[in-house]
């Protein structure tokens, strides 16, 4: 792949969507940097668990606030796909938004397979943090994380592979002239 310019593609959706494995190949397709710093990496750097950063980011806007400015300021740096649960609404210079979505069921399932457990749990847990997630965002951004459909392209991803969902991706870049082969 050929990039035309400094091409930035922001993905979005909410946990279990594909966003990571769908951001880490497209990033390798185009030959950019992936950058997908999330809680969870955060969690790792501070030593503690992802539901423990989860627990205290409700009463501490700080985890957010650095979470998501340092993604961004990452982006601007330099090419790039940006996934993360706010990419399409926080970096404004996205050459194109991309929203990745999946009902509950699937989304539960996917991270089943990813992490173990069980799954009534995992989906206790999900909706659990999809509404935590919500609320910090309409109260940090004034952003509805429900509420994507300015997005170039919105994916449902129970009906694709990863490997499919990129190769659309791909397409409608080549279709805007940001991409060449």
């Amino acid at each position: 792949m050929k990039l035309n310019k400094d091409v930035r593609v922001a993905i979005s959706g909410k946990s279990g969507c594909g966003n990571t494995t769908v951001s880490t190949l497209l990033s390798e397709k185009l030959g950019v940097k992936l950058i997908n710093y999330t809680f969870r990496q955060l969690a790792a750097e501070k030593n503690l668990t992802l539901a423990q950063v989860i627990e205290n980011a409700k009463t501490d806007d700080s985890y957010d606030i650095f979470v998501d400015n340092h993604q961004v300021e990452l982006a601007k740096a330099e090419p790039c796909v940006l996934g993360s649960r706010l990419a399409v609404w926080m970096l404004k210079e996205a050459d194109l938004k991309v929203y990745l979505f999946a009902s509950d069921d699937t989304r539960a399932k996917r991270i089943l397979n990813r992490e173990g457990g069980d799954l009534q749990e995992i989906k206790n847990f999900t909706a659990m943090r999809d509404s935590e997630d919500s609320r910090r965002y309409l109260k940090l951004y004034q952003i509805d994380n429900n509420k994507y459909d300015f997005c170039e392209m919105i994916i449902d991803t129970a009906d694709y592979n990863p490997e499919q969902i990129v190769g659309l991706i791909i397409e409608e870049l080549k279709k805007r002239k940001l991409i060449s082969e």
